[in-house]
């Protein structure tokens, strides 16, 4: 057993030594690798900046992703109201995230969180002197936990989830159990989770608390503003949403949209790189960017005949798009990944559609057991269902009532682990 966490440790150790140093490489041609790199040039001396004359306690939020951080901002959002003299510290691993978030309004500081090492722990709590630390979902870089344990400051797991098919509980999983082990409380989304952790001794510190976006999702809904371009481009016309697609949805999708000219098509590609959006103009023939578009509209310019397709060519307007559907397409299911955020869809209570790979993904499981969403395998099954749920009014209205109790029923999760904050005093007003 101490032979397997050696190797581990070794092997950890020479993954976070090589990463930086992969980035940097690929960072010549990749976009995305180059920002990682570049944005964490002088972390620390601008995190020294930051925090040098802080006297008020600092909440220390990190999420992966862009995804992450819709899932954890309702906790960060309680904490702020709940404790509004205190600090909020956000940090993200990926560009994705901090590079679309970096200036969101009301989060004191927005970083990207330095590779891990133990010396960079030790100089970020140093520097930050964090009183409670909350990981969203996932990512377990084990210096900053370990740091965080021996400094005995509080460590929060929100909305976190587990498979069995994870090293925490394979046979040779002693140094990922380790890191597990720094947690003080893992506040996770389902009975499986939890059920899981016990197998491994963490029964007296896990939660099951549901799922953080749930609450995410409702709160935009309720803040609902309209898009003045989008409302005059879909005129209560029947509209097929499609968010978060990648080529393979978009080849699924578009011979539907392609022969079907009286139906409106809004699609939102997960990547928007010039290239990316090239594809989709080609592949959706009548079609055009919603930049064009908006454009075209202020200038008073005759939009060309027979458009029926907008590709979305900006970032941030998906959450708010769903809204104007008739029906839903949420992509990633056709690749390895798997299937997008279909919440942001469904808590408008309409019908959503998706690919075959949604197993990792839970919300995807129930409402497809409860007849809620709808799973296609291929271009021809997907023309048919999509056939089926824009001419029959009665099998959307099913649909929509399903994902209305759902929602409703999945909420609560930002109050369950505010209330174990509050009660366990981990932070003081």
């Amino acid at each position: 057993m101490q032979l397997q966490t050696h190797t581990a440790m070794l092997l950890y150790r020479v993954f976070i030594w090589l990463y930086p140093k992969i980035a940097y490489l690929l960072g010549y041609w990749n976009r995305k690798a180059a920002l990682w790199h570049r944005g964490r040039k002088g972390s620390f001396e601008k995190l020294a900046a930051a925090f040098q004359n802080n006297t008020q306690p600092v909440t220390w939020v990190h999420c992966a992703s862009l995804g992450e951080f819709e899932q954890g901002l309702p906790v960060l959002e309680a904490i702020k109201k709940t404790y509004p003299d205190h600090i909020l510290l956000l940090t993200f691993f990926s560009p994705s995230g901090y590079e679309v978030r970096k200036d969101y309004p009301g989060i004191d500081h927005i970083f990207y969180l330095p590779m891990d090492s133990p010396s960079n722990a030790r100089q970020f709590f140093t520097i930050v002197k964090p009183s409670l630390i909350l990981f969203i979902k996932y990512e377990f870089w084990y210096y900053y936990l370990q740091e965080a344990s021996k400094r005995n400051i509080p460590l929060l797991l929100v909305s976190g989830v587990f498979r069995k098919q994870q090293a925490f509980f394979a046979w040779y999983g002693s140094f990922e159990r380790r890191i597990l082990s720094f947690f003080t409380y893992l506040f996770v989304q389902d009975q499986r989770s939890a059920n899981l952790l016990q197998t491994i001794g963490m029964q007296n510190k896990v939660m099951v608390c549901g799922d953080t976006r749930f609450d995410r999702v409702i709160e935009i809904a309720a803040r609902f503003q309209p898009i003045a371009a989008i409302d005059y481009f879909c005129r209560n016309d029947a509209t097929l949403v499609a968010g978060s697609t990648w080529t393979e949805d978009d080849e699924e999708l578009d011979h539907f949209a392609n022969t079907n000219p009286g139906l409106k098509f809004i699609i939102v590609p997960h990547e928007i790189e010039e290239e990316r959006l090239q594809e989709c103009l080609t592949l959706y023939k009548r079609s055009m960017l919603f930049s064009d578009y908006e454009k075209a509209l202020a200038k008073g310019s005759v939009i060309a005949e027979g458009m029926h397709v907008l590709i979305i060519d900006n970032v941030g307007m998906l959450s708010r798009l769903y809204r104007y559907a008739t029906v839903c397409y949420v992509g990633g299911g056709f690749g390895g990944e798997g299937v997008h955020n279909i919440l942001e869809a469904v808590v408008y209570t309409k019908p959503v559609v998706f690919g075959p790979v949604f197993d990792k993904y839970i919300e995807a499981t129930e409402l497809l057991d409860k007849d809620g969403a709808f799973c296609i395998e291929d271009a021809l099954e997907l023309e048919e269902l999509l056939t089926e749920l824009f001419t029959q009014k009665e099998v959307r209205d099913e649909a929509a009532a399903i994902a209305a109790e759902y929602i409703v029923g999945k909420s609560g999760a930002t109050k369950r682990v505010m209330a174990y904050i509050q009660e366990n005093r981990l932070l003081t007003s």
